[in-house]
């Protein structure tokens, strides 16, 4: 609780613009280095101090101890439609923040270890594009996916990466994200969106997780790739695209398909194609023109208006449960020890308690409490 309250009482003094002698003279201490000490987790603040701190710098009481909030801390990369508003945006970001700082907190409370190393890629932004799909093959015949990796990609990012992949309610607009944060890099992803495009970005936001470092990637980027500008950053989404089709469509996995193509429509055989491989149509064209399979022919005839798949037909998809089957389990163990209250549970993960009950029978959990 200590090193949290010296995280966030120094978090909430940088965003005020104040520096530890200013806010040294606003508490009343006799020196700076009192201060410095409470910010480094060496000294304790007493009950006095903190509530002058809040009173200070305009926070809640929650603002400087609730674990179960995520404040001033975490790195997101979003995807959303341009249309999304900036506020909209920040305040989905909150709650998703706090469904990750939850998962973390009951994680802590049952003494469940977290995953310190994370592999990483080296890539960065002087490589090519070939060097992004050829890294993406190789992680996918390393991660034994198969013949159709996205069927097995979630269970790998999460076994391999150690990362936590989410599936929420988000507003229209946003399709997904990342977030990389100390023991809990996270995925969300959209669950509304369609299978394709589930698949894509979950490839997409693998990318960013494995090259944070050396391609940190901006805090919103389009759906559609349409990057504006030649920057670093409109480079850096460019190569997790070609790293995204290279992981979901392995040109091992591709060519038999390919070869056996013969004098079928390439539009109805792009949507086939890309439906055996729970991909979009579209993406598996640009995956097809980046390999330099298509003929000019073959560029003549397609016709996006046709490429309709995106993943398998509408009537063969389910959406994914809501959240995921560790994260559940977290809850379900916390209001049954007493950790969390119930109506904390269901206040925190934006549900009713009718709603939370449900959530436990759709991964056939016992529901840990009596409506």
């Amino acid at each position: 609780m200590n090193d949290l309250i010296s995280r966030r009482l120094k978090y909430a003094r940088e965003q005020r613009g104040l520096t530890q002698a200013q806010l040294t003279e606003k508490l009343g201490f006799k020196d700076r280095q009192t201060l410095a000490a409470i910010e480094a987790g060496q000294r304790k603040i007493t009950a006095e101090e903190m509530l002058r701190a809040m009173e200070v710098l305009g926070v809640d009481l929650d603002f400087l101890t609730d674990g179960f909030r995520l404040v001033g801390e975490g790195s997101f990369n979003w995807r959303a439609d341009k249309r999304v508003s900036p506020g909209l945006l920040e305040r989905f970001e909150r709650t998703a923040g706090n469904w990750i700082a939850t998962y973390r907190r009951l994680g802590e409370d049952q003494g469940i270890k977290a995953t310190l190393l994370h592999k990483t890629l080296p890539l960065n932004v002087r490589n090519t594009f070939e060097d992004a799909m050829a890294a993406a093959e190789a992680l996918a015949a390393e991660w034994r996916l198969g013949d159709r990796p996205a069927q097995d990609l979630e269970r790998a990012v999460q076994r391999e990466l150690g990362a936590l992949v989410l599936y929420v309610e988000a507003p229209r607009g946003i399709s997904g994200a990342a977030c990389q944060l100390p023991k809990v890099n996270t995925i969300l992803i959209n669950r509304n969106e369609p299978e394709g495009r589930r698949n894509y970005d979950l490839a997409h936001e693998c990318f960013h997780l494995l090259t944070w470092e050396q391609m940190p990637p901006e805090h919103t980027e389009p759906i559609e790739g349409n990057y504006r500008g030649k920057g670093t950053q409109k480079r850096v989404e460019q190569l997790a695209d070609n790293f995204a089709a290279a992981l979901l469509m392995p040109a091992r996995a591709l060519r038999p398909h390919w070869d056996a193509r013969g004098e079928q429509d390439v539009n109805d055989w792009l949507n086939r194609t890309a439906s055996a491989f729970l991909v979009t149509a579209k993406a598996l064209k640009w995956r097809l023109i980046n390999l330099g399979w298509l003929s000019k022919a073959d560029h003549l005839d397609i016709q996006d208006e046709r490429l309709i798949a995106n993943g398998r037909p509408e009537a063969e998809q389910q959406k994914p449960r809501l959240f995921n089957e560790d994260f559940v389990r977290r809850m379900q163990t916390a209001i049954e020890r007493g950790d969390i209250s119930v109506r904390r549970s269901a206040s925190l993960l934006e549900l009713t308690i009718e709603d939370l009950a449900d959530l436990f029978r759709d991964y056939t959990l016992t529901v840990p409490f009596d409506l």
